[in-house]
C-alpha cells in the first residue's frame, strides 16, 4: 500500500519539513518494547525518588511538540478527524439526546461548544456531552486496549475553546494524553480483559486529565495533583456493555478530566502516590494481576502512537466483532445466493472477545453492537454493516433474524488473546454438509491493515452527513487536516454547531 494514502503515514508537507530535532527524536525509537516487562514488582519511583504521578507530570508539562516524531503528530491529526467525525454522527443518537437534555437542564454558562448541537454550556458539561457522543455508536478508534483515549479529544475541545488554545497545543495535548494512557495500560495490560474494567472510563479519565492539564499550562506539581484527582474519579465496569451506560463512561471520563485539571489549577491536592500507593489506582483496579512499572521509564523517548499505533474502526459496533464481520463478508462472496441453504454458522473468538460479545438477537441498538449473531447475519445478508445497520428498522429485518438464529459464538483457545488482537474464525455449514471456513486475524483499520487517507475521509464524511450539510462538513475536514499549520481554531467552533 502506498504510504502517502495512509492516515498513519508521513504524507503532509509540513511534517516532512519538520526540524532536525524531530528527526532526531524519530531516530531514538527502537522496535516496540514488550507490552509487559518480564520482571514484576518494579520500583514505582526512579533514582530521584519521583512517584509515578510526578514522572507523568514532568512528561506532560515538559513535552515539546517540536521534538515529537512527525508520525506521532500526523496520527494525532488523524485522531482528531476520526473522533470529531464519530462525535458528529453520535450527536444524533438517542443516548446523546438524553445526555444533552440533562446538560441543558443544568443551565450552565454558555462557554463551550457541544459538538453537533446548537447550544453551548460549561466546559465540564460540554466534555460530558462530547464524550457520550464520541462513544455513542462504538465507532471511535481503539488504542492498545479498547477505546482507552475516547474521552481525551472530547475533553480537549471545550478547554481549547475556553482558553483560546492554539491548534498545535491541541495536538500536543492529545499526544501526551495518549502517552499517559499507554503507560497505564502497558503497566497492567490485563486490567480490562481479566479485571473487567472498561478502559475508556478507567484509563481515559486520567489520560483526559493529563491532556487538560497540558492545555491549561499547569505546573508539574499541579499536573501531578490533577492525575491524582482523576485516579479517584476513574470508573467504568464492563457489565454495562450493550447499554447507554457504556458511552456514559466516555462522557464521565471526559468531564472528570476537565474537573480534575480545573481543581488542580486552583490548588486542589491529591496523594502523590495515587497510582502506585497502597489502595491506589493499580492496587484497586488490577487486584493482583501482573504489573510492571517499567513502561514509565521511557516517557518522552518512546511514542506508542508510533510504535503501536491505533485501530480506526470501519464499522460502528464493538471492535471485537470486526474480524468476524470481515470473515462473514469473505464467506458471503463464496456462498453467493445460497444463504437459504445454510444450516449452521459457528463463530469462534478469542477468550476475552467471547466474554464481550454474544449470540443473542438484540432487542436494542446498543445490544446489536455486541451481538455476533446480528453483525454476522447482517453481513451475510446485506454486506458491510455501516451506520444504517444499527437502527430500529434494521433490527426488524426478518431475513437477518432468521439467519441469526443459526449463529453460535464461543471461545477458541487457539486464537490469540494478546493485547490489541481480536481474531475470529467463521465456519458455515450448508444443509448438504458442505462447509466453508474463513479466519481473520486483523480487521480493516488496524495497524496491520491500516485505512488509507481516502477511507478515513470517506468515514468522516459519512459520519458528518448524519448531523450537517456537506459544506460545513467539508470546511471542518479542511481545518482538521491542517491543524499543525493553523494559528487559531476560532473558525472551527461555529462549524461544529452547524
Amino acid at each position: 500500500m502506498n504510504n502517502k494514502n495512509r492516515p498513519n503515514a508521513l504524507h503532509r508537507r509540513q511534517l516532512l519539513e519538520a526540524g532536525a530535532g524531530a528527526l532526531a527524536a524519530v531516530a531514538t525509537l527502537d522496535a516496540p518494547a514488550p507490552l509487559l516487562a518480564q520482571q514484576s514488582g518494579a520500583a514505582a519511583t526512579n533514582a530521584a525518588g519521583r512517584t509515578l504521578s510526578d514522572r507523568l507530570a514532568d512528561f506532560v508539562a515538559g513535552f515539546d511538540l517540536k521534538r515529537a516524531p512527525p508520525e506521532a503528530i500526523d496520527r494525532a491529526r488523524a485522531a482528531f478527524i476520526d473522533t470529531i467525525g464519530v462525535m458528529l454522527a453520535g450527536s444524533r443518537e438517542e443516548v446523546s439526546r438524553l445526555a444533552c437534555d440533562m446538560v441543558r437542564a443544568e443551565g450552565a454558562a454558555a462557554a463551550a461548544t457541544v459538538v453537533g448541537q446548537s447550544f453551548r454550556t460549561s466546559a465540564q458539561l460540554a466534555a460530558l456531552a462530547n464524550g457520550v457522543a464520541a462513544h455513542a455508536m462504538d465507532y471511535d478508534f481503539t488504542y492498545l486496549s479498547g477505546q482507552s483515549v475516547s474521552p481525551v479529544i472530547p475533553a480537549i475541545l471545550p478547554i481549547a475553546e475556553t482558553t483560546g488554545a492554539l491548534p498545535a497545543e491541541c495536538l500536543a495535548a492529545f499526544i501526551v494524553g495518549a502517552g499517559v494512557a499507554a503507560r497505564l495500560i502497558r503497566a497492567s495490560p490485563r486490567i480490562s480483559n481479566d479485571g473487567g474494567w472498561h478502559t475508556t472510563g478507567v484509563v481515559g479519565a486520567i489520560a483526559a486529565a493529563a491532556a487538560c492539564a497540558r492545555l491549561m499550562k499547569l505546573s508539574p506539581a499541579e499536573t501531578a495533583n490533577a492525575i491524582g484527582i482523576s485516579a479517584s474519579l476513574a470508573s467504568g465496569i464492563a457489565v454495562n456493555y450493550g447499554t447507554m451506560t457504556k458511552p456514559l463512561h466516555s462522557g464521565n471520563a471526559a468531564r472528570s478530566g476537565v474537573l480534575a485539571a480545573s481543581l488542580a489549577s486552583r490548588g486542589f491536592t491529591a496523594q502523590r502516590t495515587a497510582l502506585e500507593g497502597a489502595a491506589g489506582f493499580f492496587d484497586t483496579f488490577d487486584r493482583g494481576l501482573d504489573r510492571s512499572y517499567a513502561p514509565f521509564d521511557d516517557l518522552g523517548r518512546r511514542f506508542d502512537l508510533v510504535t503501536i499505533g491505533y485501530s480506526i474502526k470501519a464499522y460502528p459496533c464493538g471492535g471485537r466483532g470486526h474480524t468476524a464481520i470481515e470473515a462473514a463478508l469473505a464467506l458471503r462472496e463464496k456462498i453467493g445466493a445460497r444463504l437459504a441453504e445454510i444450516s449452521a454458522i459457528e463463530c469462534y473468538l478469542s477468550r476475552s472477545s467471547a466474554q464481550r460479545v454474544n449470540s443473542r438477537y438484540p432487542d436494542t441498538i446498543e445490544a446489536a453492537k455486541f451481538s455476533a449473531a446480528y453483525v454476522v447475519a447482517y453481513s451475510l445478508v446485506h454486506g458491510a454493516p455501516r451506520i444504517p445497520a444499527f437502527t430500529e428498522q434494521a433490527l426488524k429485518d426478518e431475513r437477518v433474524k432468521a439467519l441469526a438464529k443459526l449463529v453460535t459464538a464461543s471461545a477458541d483457545p487457539a486464537l490469540s488473546d494478546a493485547l490489541g488482537e481480536s481474531p475470529a474464525r467463521l465456519k458455515i455449514v450448508l444443509k448438504d454438509g458442505q462447509t466453508f471456513e474463513e479466519q481473520r486475524d486483523y480487521a480493516t483499520g488496524s495497524a496491520k491493515v491500516p485505512m488509507t487517507e481516502a477511507q478515513l475521509e470517506e468515514k468522516f464524511n459519512d459520519c458528518a452527513a448524519q448531523a450537517m450539510a456537506p459544506e460545513p462538513a467539508k470546511n471542518i475536514l479542511a481545518i482538521l487536516n491542517t491543524l499543525a499549520d493553523r494559528r487559531s481554531l476560532s473558525d472551527l467552533w461555529p462549524l461544529l454547531r452547524s
